[in-house]
């Protein structure tokens, strides 16, 4: 399987480490044409080529959006045992292709979650046929770069919270995990090389998977449970439930996998240390690595019948 990042962004890549160096190398996921002004409160602005394309919202946004649960839903190969219809409105945060799930077992999302510009290169029609205007995007500087590079208007409606890496912020310097320790707002494990943010306004740790971010983002809503559905890791080498077989597209989220559950393991105790329950509706998840059992809640007795590409 191959990437769908065009070659052209490896030039790009290449081209930008050579001139900023490794520190400012990420520079990349803007370049070209892509500005994002965030002022100390407030919305934020992000133009592309010159002219505004979008409102960036604060994180409290969807912090006053959530109610007691809220669900960050994969795409996962089980989602297809799985029955998300059954969740209360507005608990869903979908990653990537659970947005397929949009107006048939999710009528009313939380948020949307794309953090791979890769996911835009393949299934940017998705993204405009499935995200409704008005629903919270939690969107990466990369993804908004490629949305702004195939239709920058589409974005007009679409309140944006920005998915900033912590580590590599946007108009900034790269900042190594030392550079955390002492600070109150950051949980850190230098054996690991993980982090985990208690104010995602201020970047989040990104750690092989954007259910990573998604979950540092469902903490700060502060609900009374978190769930974690279709967030298998463990198979990332199969099919998404939205993917025929014979489409699957890359995925490095296997190679990934301890980075992944290292970042998450880190957020488990804090968590449990608010009150927070957290919840994996997976039977098959590697999160039972990080000692969330399975919770059988939503499971279903058919499959789950979704048509995606």
């Amino acid at each position: 399987m191959k990437s769908d990042r065009p070659f052209s962004r490896s030039i790009i890549k290449i081209g930008t480490r050579i001139l900023l160096g490794g520190a400012r190398a990420h520079a990349q996921d803007g370049f070209p044409g892509l500005a994002i002004r965030t002022p100390p409160s407030g919305n934020g602005d992000v133009f592309y080529k010159g002219r505004r394309v979008a409102t960036l919202r604060p994180e409290q946004d969807l912090r006053g959006r959530a109610g007691a649960f809220v669900c960050i839903l994969g795409s996962g190969p089980s989602m297809r045992e799985s029955a998300p219809e059954r969740m209360p409105p507005q608990a869903a945060i979908a990653l990537n292709g659970a947005m397929t799930l949009f107006g048939t077992h999710i009528r009313s999302p939380l948020a949307v979650a794309v953090e791979d510009e890769r996911f835009v290169f393949r299934h940017f029609a998705l993204m405009r046929e499935k995200i409704p205007p008005g629903l919270p995007c939690l969107f990466s500087v990369g993804v908004l770069r490629v949305i702004c590079e195939y239709d920058p208007a589409w974005l007009a409606d679409k309140p944006v919270v920005l998915i900033d890496n912590i580590t590599k912020p946007y108009g900034s310097r790269r900042r190594k995990l030392s550079d955390f320790s002492g600070d109150p707002t950051v949980r850190i494990d230098p054996s690991t090389g993980a982090g985990f943010s208690l104010s995602p306004d201020r970047g989040v740790f990104q750690g092989g998977s954007v259910a990573v971010s998604a979950f540092q983002f469902a903490l700060f809503c502060n609900p009374a449970a978190i769930g974690f559905m279709g967030v298998d890791i463990s198979n990332a080498g199969g099919a998404r439930f939205y993917e025929q077989p014979g489409s699957v597209a890359f995925s490095g989220i296997a190679d990934a996998e301890a980075r992944i559950l290292a970042h998450i393991a880190l957020g488990v105790p804090v968590a449990r240390q608010r009150g927070v329950d957290l919840l994996n509706f997976s039977p098959v998840s590697a999160l039972e690595r990080c000692g969330l059992s399975y919770d059988d809640r939503y499971a279903r007795s058919s499959a789950l019948s979704v048509n995606a590409d």
